[in-house]
């Protein structure tokens, strides 16, 4: 019943984790702006978040016999470094401009996150407040 109630939580803490990562990513890659040598780094989540919603199946894993965590807990943001590309001649592919569209964008996604989980703890409240009459 708890896994029920909380895996939306779940599912939102980890999004939070990939955008806050994505942010500090993102942020990395404008202050290396001119770094010779510096490559792009990306965080990809998305299709991790993705393919665990569309998998209908509980997985647990025991990691203790006192303890049992749902396959949520197990998610990890790929950080991946671009290292094949470079748009200048000192061997740097960042591009400030697309780095300033990522971070706006990112924000975006990450307030609408944390509005989402505010709603959804709001909800559980009121399940909770409802219970106790």
């Amino acid at each position: 019943m708890f896994d029920k109630m909380f895996s939306t939580v779940n599912f939102l803490n980890f999004a939070l984790n990939g955008t806050w990562l994505r942010h500090e990513a993102i942020s990395n890659n404008i202050a290396n702006a001119n770094t010779p040598g510096y490559k792009r780094v990306r965080v990809e989540f998305e299709n991790i978040l993705k393919e665990n919603l569309e998998d209908k199946s509980v997985k647990l894993k025991v990691t203790n016999k006192l303890h049992i965590r749902t396959r949520h807990d197990d998610f990890e943001p790929i950080v991946v470094k671009e290292i094949n590309t470079s748009t200048r001649l000192d061997e740097n592919n960042v591009d400030i401009d697309i780095e300033m569209a990522e971070l706006a964008k990112n924000t975006i996604m990450y307030n609408a996150l944390i509005r989402q989980t505010i709603s959804e703890f709001g909800r559980i409240k009121s399940v909770i407040n409802e219970g106790r009459r």
